[in-house]
């Protein structure tokens, strides 16, 4: 057989320059319990990378082949049994993969990883704070503030340009949330949180790029109760997740788009995806 038989159809070099990025983030809560319509929403959207919250697998037993069936064949995963963790899918190469425990306390809620065009890429699962909003009652609040504050000194040392996701847990305007009154004293949207992350916002100059393509006060929305018994018709929804760019890197979204209709696919996470569109 001659040689030239047996050398590959294709070279890498022949591969072109990725010059589009298509980012997806999504708190799937559970994603074995959720994997139907993970498959739909990959084979809809087709997204380069997808950054999962809150899967509540552990590495070991995640549904890898979900992905790797679709040409998500690079992953990094922060897992844990029945709770949180974290996940980013891609069918981009990933390096300088990393894990920052902001809770101090072990639990999954952060993985990262750069890719080759230069960005770096941290998706975050902040908790939610338990009910009440009082650290000296409710320990569960305080982890979060300084959970938040952990980050801030993070952000503050940032020097490449970084895409941070994930659900925050924390809806920080007035049109943020279906009525600001009634949920001034409701975890997630209290003022001590937004004071909160409006200093991690500061400390980078973070871009949030849901408000740059949806300016408030536009109702932009990304959970709802599980409690009411027709979402969409209630419409008390929240935003909770988010999707934030450097300031370097913030020029570069040319789109951002909130997947509100999947909150009514069968067996729905409580919150929708995220996509945003880069030039890179």
């Amino acid at each position: 057989m001659q040689k030239a038989l047996l050398e590959p159809l294709f070279k890498a070099t022949d591969i072109p320059p990725v010059t589009k990025l298509k980012i997806a983030s999504w708190n799937i809560n559970s994603v074995r319990a959720r994997a139907p319509i993970v498959e739909r929403f990959l084979d809809e959207e087709q997204p380069d990378i997808l950054c999962l919250q809150e899967t509540k697998a552990m590495d070991n037993v995640f549904p890898a082949e979900l992905f790797h069936s679709r040409g998500y064949v690079h992953h990094e995963l922060n897992g844990q049994k029945m709770h949180h963790g974290v996940a980013i899918l891609s069918r981009l190469k990933l390096q300088d993969s990393g894990r920052h425990d902001w809770q101090d306390n072990g639990e999954a809620r952060h993985v990262g990883a750069r890719l080759d065009c230069g960005i770096r890429l941290e998706n975050v699962y902040i908790p939610a704070g338990g009910d009440v909003p009082d650290r000296t009652v409710n320990p569960k609040f305080g982890q979060k503030l300084d959970f938040i504050e952990r980050m801030t000194r993070w952000s503050e040392k940032l020097a490449e340009p970084t895409l941070i996701v994930g659900d925050f847990n924390i809806a920080p305007l007035e049109c943020d949330v279906w009525n600001h009154k009634a949920l001034l004293d409701v975890v997630s949207h209290t003022p001590i949180e937004v004071e909160t992350l409006e200093r991690l916002q500061q400390a980078h100059d973070w871009v949030d790029m849901g408000r740059k393509f949806i300016p408030a006060p536009e109702r932009c929305f990304t959970w709802w109760s599980y409690r009411a018994q027709d979402w969409a018709a209630s419409d008390r929804g929240r935003r909770l997740d988010h999707m934030w760019c450097s300031p370097s890197l913030a020029p570069q979204a040319t789109a951002h788009r909130v997947l509100e209709p999947c909150r009514g696919w069968e067996r729905p996470s409580d919150h929708v995806p995220l996509i945003l569109e880069l030039d890179v």
